[in-house]
């Protein structure tokens, strides 16, 4: 049962944690709006996809870690709970920036594949990905994962990634709906950063005490 209540918390986080704009978001909408809508789903299959490697690997190291050394998990489970609250910090103060969607640089010896490549890319080298993962998981997940957990976690999650930036290619290379987004942009960031900000906090607070471990 707390497998499965990790396993939906997870989700949910991570829903709020990759529909946060960013560098991933800009280049999936700079694509789809100066480019095409396909490179624009290519691109966010890239991002599915490095996503899905960040995950695998932050999982089987945390696993690896927190078997060997249960002191950590709680140690972890602080950090996490920091990072989601400097990230609400973070989400909150951009929220009224307004997103740049126009690049024409984007136009130049582009091809469906050198879009998925640049996704790819993108994903891999933001370290903040990797952060935002370990954070979650370091976090939500029981210290005894069950393997079948994790091969279940590591698809769902390009699911998610590809899904969302999919979505955001479809909308975003379309007129009336990227207006409408853009005009809620401000509400959305900031029902994001508050839901990511409490978690933080519950998590900091929520954390047994190291002393326990000491016994």
């Amino acid at each position: 049962m707390e497998t499965i209540t990790s396993f939906i918390g997870i989700l949910g986080v991570l829903c709020l944690g990759i529909m946060s704009p960013g560098p991933s978001f800009v280049l999936v909408a700079r694509t789809s709006v100066g480019v095409s809508r396909l490179d624009g789903l290519s691109t966010a299959i890239g991002m599915g996809i490095g996503g899905m490697v960040f995950a695998a690997l932050t999982l089987l190291g945390l696993q690896a870690v927190l078997l060997s050394v249960p002191l950590v998990y709680v140690i972890l489970k602080l950090i996490g709970g920091m990072y989601l609250v400097y990230l609400a910090i973070t989400i909150w103060g951009g929220a009224n920036q307004p997103i740049e969607l126009k690049d024409h640089s984007y136009r130049k010896n582009t091809s469906l594949f050198r879009s998925f490549n640049r996704g790819l890319i993108t994903q891999l080298s933001n370290p903040k990905t990797a952060i935002y993962y370990g954070s979650i998981f370091a976090a939500l997940l029981p210290p005894d994962l069950p393997v079948s957990t994790v091969l279940i976690l590591v698809p769902i999650i390009f699911f998610l990634e590809a899904g969302w930036y999919s979505l955001v290619a479809l909308v975003l290379s379309s007129t009336a709906p990227r207006n409408v987004y853009l005009d809620l942009k401000s509400t959305l960031d900031r029902l994001a950063s508050g839901i990511i900000g409490v978690l933080g906090l519950k998590l900091i607070f929520d954390a047994k005490p190291v002393s326990q471990f000491m016994e």
